[in-house]
């Protein structure tokens, strides 16, 4: 009898250790899941509002909702280039605090930030805001995210490739946003530059000088 007590000691302690395990392991796949889903859902945060509400505007006009000569080709050409460029652009934006409250916005440059109004006025730790090989990888995502987001457009597809299936125009931006946001969660952007939508950061830190 005692050793059968032992025994059914021994295989509970066994059956929960493997709960504990598998709990352990669904655990991290929820938060992982999670992690991505918040990525994927948050994928504005890649693209500067400004840009994505100047191109829904205006792709219909320059490309005649998708019925294009070669003038509005080159129209459209120009002004994707031209979103794109500004998409990269931002991404290099930053902004920081005084001690008044007051808000600047600059330019990571690589000794520090170089505020748009031309004044001295600095964060107190200008090392934080210095060019990192991050931010280049970040303003390739940007981009990439953009260009997805433009050649997916229903009047962009009518004007360059109309012939192209309906599921890749369908499909190509969810997969293009999932490994974008992916990688934005496993390599995060800690800058707050112009078009970046500070509500939905929980911690918004500031230099205060």
């Amino acid at each position: 009898m005692e050793y059968s007590i032992h025994q059914n000691l021994i295989q509970n302690y066994d059956d929960e250790e493997e709960e504990e395990e598998s709990d352990d392991t669904g655990s991290h796949f929820l938060y992982v899941s999670n992690a991505i889903l918040s990525g994927t859902a948050r994928l504005n945060i890649l693209l500067p509002t400004a840009t994505i509400l100047a191109f829904t505007i205006f792709a219909p006009l320059l490309t005649n909702d998708g019925v294009c000569d070669s003038l509005n080709r080159w129209l459209m050409g120009s002004f994707v280039a031209l979103c794109a460029a500004s998409c990269v652009f931002f991404t290099f934006t930053d902004s920081f605090k005084t001690t008044s409250g007051r808000l600047y916005y600059g330019v990571a440059t690589f000794r520090g930030i170089w505020t748009f109004n031309a004044s001295r006025k600095k964060p107190c730790v200008s090392s934080d805001y210095r060019l990192r090989c991050v931010d280049f990888f970040h303003a390739l995502l940007s981009l990439i995210a953009f260009l997805a987001f433009a050649g997916s457009h229903i009047d962009v597809v009518g004007c360059y490739y109309p012939a192209l299936p309906r599921k890749v125009t369908n499909t190509m931006p969810l997969v293009v946003g999932f490994v974008v946001s992916v990688l934005f969660v496993v390599f995060p952007s800690k800058r707050r530059g112009i078009g970046y939508p500070f509500l939905l950061h929980k911690e918004a830190l500031y230099s205060r000088c």
